[in-house]
């Protein structure tokens, strides 16, 4: 008996001390970096929760499906302060430095350094690797972070003469303008530089500004303009340009403080006081890495393996960077009418993903930052013209349907305050009524240049006809369904100020999504502007096939049940979409059919199903997520799925119901107040006793699998009994 005594006495001590560990130890920004074709094309950041900027070492010359880094490469070019959000969208305003050695004869961005893995540490607050130079000689490089600034440690080998380059301005498109103060060891300058800038309207005062000021005196500097060097020369304003700076011979240290602002150089070196100051490097990485700690402590998890922990955080810490924030101290640049304004701002929304999972998690682990979210697409309706598709950092066009009013009706619908409701609904009124410039006869292609703001592609053709004809728009059949969608939003957005006639026709218009469904293939299918069905059933989807949208209806569950003929036929043909392997779990359409079966009575098959998914796709290791995680859509499925229910139809107050990873799972809602909280027990759960048996909701059994927003947030347990098999009556 002493044995067993003894194993289960080391489990609990494992768990607590897993409980009291700094929770920034288990998030690891590499996961998702590495892979062929499949993966989470995720950047290792250091940054703070949303904030401005993020650091990363640069592998690769960014560009539009460009990463920064990629966990295969084997040579570092620079160290960025970047914007990017994903690898199918652009930088813009950056600046990279890179620590070099010995005489500077050319630019050397283009002579990349070697590193190894095995040197090189990575944490939402730290990043630290070593790179060989051409003679083999290692420079150390650390990175630590704040929401707008950060902090590079530069460490050389003895006995050289050190050196920094700053690369301000990268060729075609636009300039840049640098320069280099000796004497306060300091370099200024801006880039007007966006890769997605042939995608939106032009922006004639948009500019990233940075500051850098150095801890060491400055022995020699010079400039380059395009690929010519200008030794003593101290200032550029050109296309491509460039500073270095190098420090006595036998300098074995070196900082650099580097502040980014999009308002000015003036609002740069402010950011670089409020945040900096005279904090030591460690100071810097001690506050980041409490900061995260704090933010990843809003859910708590016992019981659960290092592995698990590693896997969840990981998750967590991707999907707290992004939108980020884009105001600095009350003020903020818009990138919709080129101008400076008052209040608070947030950027990079990936809205086709995220308003699935991301934005409805936001709401429960941080929700002192979703009304400023909310109130910034808003603000950019007003500013612009619409609500953006995807913002980076102007309006793009990229993906389809006109996802901010998900986003807004699901803030409404669970009693987010702080933003303006009456602009609310006239953002979302548009969205759903006013067709986008040339609409009638513009097909939308995708990253098409930009000639008018992109909202929902083929609104003339959708009010007319009551679907997107696919002989008119691109994409027809997706832009159908999501709009659909979109309208059982705006409709919540109009109840919730009262406009019940705009509410009325809005839910009649959501059941759009049956004049596209083809009784004779039970599919949805394309169609001409003249009623015919198209003959290539394949046209006219986004990033999918007919299965991918089949069941693509979270606004309307029972109705498209009954239109496949009833509950038996449904599940016969989502029994077919998973054994016909035509589920895709690494990209964002599908993300919810898992959790179908929970409409239908089979249960059952939504926990094994989750719990498969849970496991193939998600990894503690490089190559740990298949699929773009896409500003954090990926891995919020994740963060859901473990907790145990999902936001199937946001914008409404339902989750489905799923399977919980974890012992104990718990919310805390208020940072400040830990009372507040939402309890997640899953008695005798293991990797085999993944079957729900029964659940109770403070003391209540669960008639149904699923829970209501306020049963969440109000506090309380919610208990479940698991086993190895399903029990078929487990929500009766």
């Amino acid at each position: 008996m002493k044995k067993p005594l003894l194993f289960f006495s080391f489990l609990l001590l494992n768990s607590i001390a897993f409980a009291q560990h700094n929770l920034t130890d288990f998030a690891n920004p590499l996961v998702g970096t590495r892979g062929i074709w499949l993966f989470g094309r995720t950047t290792p950041f250091v940054a703070t929760p949303f904030g401005m900027t993020h650091w990363t070492a640069c592998t690769r010359d960014s560009r539009i499906r460009i990463p920064n880094y990629k966990y295969f490469d084997t040579k570092i070019r620079g160290f960025r302060a970047s914007h990017k959000p994903a690898m199918w969208m652009g930088d813009y305003g950056y600046v990279t430095l890179k620590p070099s050695i010995g005489k500077l004869d050319k630019k050397l961005f283009a002579q990349k350094n070697s590193f190894s893995h095995l040197s090189e540490i990575s944490r939402p607050n730290y990043y630290s690797v070593k790179m060989a130079t051409a003679n083999l000689k290692k420079i150390q490089v650390e990175i630590t972070a704040t929401e707008r600034c950060g902090v590079m440690r530069y460490t050389f080998p003895e006995s050289e003469n050190p050196i920094v380059l700053i690369e301000a301005s990268q060729p075609p498109d636009f300039n840049g303008w640098i320069k280099v103060d000796s004497a306060k060891r300091e370099i200024i300058g801006w880039n007007s530089d966006r890769h997605s800038s042939k995608l939106g309207p032009p922006l004639q005062n948009f500019k990233g500004y940075f500051v850098i000021q150095f801890n060491k005196d400055v022995s020699a500097l010079g400039t380059w303009k395009g690929d010519t060097l200008q030794q003593h020369v101290s200032e550029q304003l050109t296309n491509e340009c460039g500073a270095w700076i190098s420090f006595s011979k036998g300098i074995k240290m070196a900082e650099a403080r580097i502040a980014t602002s999009f308002i000015s150089i003036e609002q740069a070196r402010e950011n670089l006081k409020q945040e900096i100051a005279d904090k030591t490097f460690e100071q810097v990485k001690t506050e980041t890495d409490s900061i995260w700690h704090k933010f990843l402590s809003r859910i708590e998890i016992e019981g659960a393996t290092k592995r698990e922990r590693k896997i969840f955080y990981s998750a967590m810490y991707h999907c707290a960077l992004f939108p980020r924030q884009f105001s600095e101290y009350g003020r903020y640049y818009s990138a919709f009418d080129d101008t400076v304004h008052n209040g608070v701002s947030y950027n990079d929304y990936s809205l086709w993903d995220t308003y699935r999972a991301e934005h409805p998690l936001l709401i429960l682990i941080a929700p002192e930052h979703v009304s400023g979210m909310v109130q910034s697409l808003i603000q950019m309706y007003e500013q612009g013209g619409y609500m953006p598709k995807w913002p980076n950092p102007t309006y793009t066009g990229i993906m389809i349907g006109t996802h901010a009013d998900a986003v807004l009706a699901d803030a409404v619908v669970k009693g987010v305050k702080g933003f303006d409701l009456e602009k609310a609904y006239e953002a979302c009124m548009k969205d759903a009524m006013v067709p986008s410039g040339n609409d009638s006869v513009n097909r939308w292609a995708d990253r098409a240049p930009f000639t008018y703001i992109e909202a929902r592609a083929g609104l003339h053709w959708y009010k007319k006809l009551g679907y997107v004809p696919v002989d008119k728009t691109n994409e027809s059949v997706s832009n159908t369904l999501e709009g659909a969608y979109d309208d059982f939003c705006v409709a919540q957005v109009a109840k919730a100020v009262g406009k019940m006639e705009d509410y009325e026709m809005l839910m009649k218009r959501s059941k759009n999504y049956v004049n596209l469904f083809n009784p004779a293939t039970q599919m949805m299918a394309p169609r001409n502007a003249d009623g015919s069905w198209a003959t290539n059933t394949h046209d006219g989807f986004t990033e999918g096939s007919p299965w991918t949208y089949l069941f693509a209806v979270t606004q309307d569950i029972p109705g498209l049940v009954n239109l496949m003929g009833g509950k038996e036929n449904f599940i016969k043909k989502l029994d077919a979409n998973f054994n016909g392997a035509h589920y895709f779990h690494q990209n964002e359409p599908g993300h919810h059919y898992t959790y179908l079966y929970d409409y239908v009575g089979q249960s059952w098959k939504t926990q094994r199903l989750v719990a498969f998914n849970r496991y193939l796709n998600y990894r503690n290791s490089a190559d740990g997520m298949d699929g773009d995680d896409d500003c954090g859509q990926m891995s919020a499925w994740y963060v859901f799925s473990a907790l145990g229910f999902y936001p199937v139809t946001p914008g409404s107050d339902v989750y489905a119901i799923g399977t919980p990873l974890f012992p104990k799972s718990t919310i805390y809602f208020d940072p400040e107040n830990r009372t507040k909280k939402f309890e997640i027990i899953a008695k005798h759960v293991s990797p085999l006793n993944y079957y729900v048996q029964s659940a109770t909701l403070n003391g209540k059994k669960l008639e149904e699998p699923f829970l209501h927003h306020l049963d969440i947030v109000n506090g309380g347990t919610l208990i479940f009994e698991m086993g190895p098999k399903p029990n078929k009556n487990a929500f009766r």
